[in-house]
């Protein structure tokens, strides 16, 4: 399983361990990577998605996972969410009924 965050696509960064002498080996940073279940209220179902911290923050800031997917590039989210937005895309024209228009009355 790759070390890659669901929704936000942040992945693994290397860098260096530099010693007091100076002296720089290779290492490697990692997302603090979560298994979370995530709630849909529109398609009124829960996902399990791998997500880091980062992005968990950011879900919760923009209101829950339907509103982030919606404005999300479809660019910087995994294959899983992808799905999960075409299926609120296809759900999001039926929850909406169109307007009624009201017969006006003489008053």
């Amino acid at each position: 399983m790759s070390r890659i965050c669901e929704l936000t696509g942040k992945g693994r960064q290397t860098g260096h361990n530099v010693s007091h002498a100076n002296n720089k080996t290779k290492r490697v940073f990692l997302p603090n990577l979560q298994n979370v279940t995530l709630l849909s209220e529109s398609l009124e179902r829960s996902f399990r998605l791998r997500v880091s911290t980062h992005g968990l923050r950011s879900v919760e800031h923009n209101g829950g996972l339907d509103k982030w997917l919606l404005k999300t590039a479809d660019a910087q989210l995994s294959t899983r969410a992808r799905k999960i937005k075409r299926e609120l895309k296809k759900a999001a024209p039926a929850a909406t009924p169109a307007p009624t228009a009201e017969p006006a009355t003489a008053a």
